[in-house]
């Protein structure tokens, strides 16, 4: 009867412990690699009430920061650039990609399309983290998406490192001084029902891919060219850091799976769920008191 006890005792502690999942916050490692000054900007999605220490900073070029993200969170991230400060309000602007708050901290404010984003949700169902890169609301910088030191999922690395400002049609391109500086979207620029995958359009089966959309896929085609545009350009990965480099080298490309890039700082990704060794911890203690029972 005393085994039977010590048994009912492992089976009530093992699932104790695995329905304690310890999570431990990400690394974010953005470098800026383009030759001027960024503004990284974070913005959380409704109903995640932890967040990140800082929703926007100002990057030189060369240089990176890292920061803690917590456990669970959801949102996204953009660069801003030709930012400056008035003189005499002193707000705070920028041409592209700009969040409306009038200061380096967004502060819960969007980006103005166009912009690249890369967008997270962690810690999901399962433990597994989803990330992808869109240009549905258009494009302002290359950027790219590492994965480092994940354990589940396929970790693939994302993004767009093609610089698609210099090729942008006319009718989407935003210029300053006569030079592209970011790239609209069809639906943004045109306003069209069909680009927007809205009205009679709000379908995958309705909204297809337009040849506007397909500039983009055809340059990036691991980025979200459009609403429906899932199939190529989601990815998932468990336990991982990430690493976002802004202007990374076109030779850089998009790895397939589970490279791991030297320069994340922080928290070793294999410390976000240590839950498993506890488990297995858990069980051998309680089957040697099991199996020892019977001799005392």
């Amino acid at each position: 009867m005393a085994s039977d006890q010590v048994f009912s005792s492992f089976l009530f502690l093992l699932c104790l412990l695995q329905s304690m999942r310890v999570g431990y916050p990400a690394t974010f490692t953005i470098a800026n690699k383009c030759t001027t000054t960024i503004w990284p900007a974070i913005l959380s999605n409704p109903g995640t009430y932890q967040r990140p220490a800082t929703t926007g900073f100002t990057l030189p070029p060369g240089e990176s920061n890292t920061f803690s993200v917590p456990t669970s969170w959801s949102g996204r991230l953009w660069g801003r650039t030709l930012c400056s400060q008035d003189s005499t309000t002193g707000n705070f602007t920028c041409l592209t990609g700009d969040c409306g708050s009038s200061a380096v901290e967004c502060a819960g404010g969007g980006a103005a399309p166009p912009a690249t984003l890369a967008e997270f949700t962690l810690n999901g169902t399962g433990g597994i983290d989803l990330y992808y890169v869109s240009l549905v609301d258009g494009y302002n910088l290359p950027m790219l998406v590492v994965a480092d030191g994940g354990t589940g999922g396929n970790c693939t690395s994302t993004g767009c490192v093609v610089d698609l400002n210099k090729g942008c049609p006319s009718e989407l391109k935003v210029t300053a001084s006569e030079e592209g500086v970011a790239c609209k979207s069809a639906c943004e620029a045109l306003g069209e029902p069909q680009y927007c995958c809205s009205g009679p359009y709000a379908t995958p089966d309705t909204c297809i891919p337009s040849s506007y959309s397909q500039f983009f896929k055809n340059a990036c085609p691991k980025a979200y060219s459009y609403a429906y545009d899932d199939s190529t350009s989601t990815f998932t990965c468990a336990s991982a850091n990430y690493i976002i480099t802004f202007c990374p080298a076109p030779s850089i490309g998009v790895k397939s799976s589970n490279g791991t890039v030297p320069g994340a700082v922080g928290v070793s990704a294999s410390l976000r769920n240590t839950t498993p060794n506890i488990v297995v911890f858990a069980v051998t203690v309680m089957a040697a008191s099991w199996r020892w029972l019977p001799l005392f």
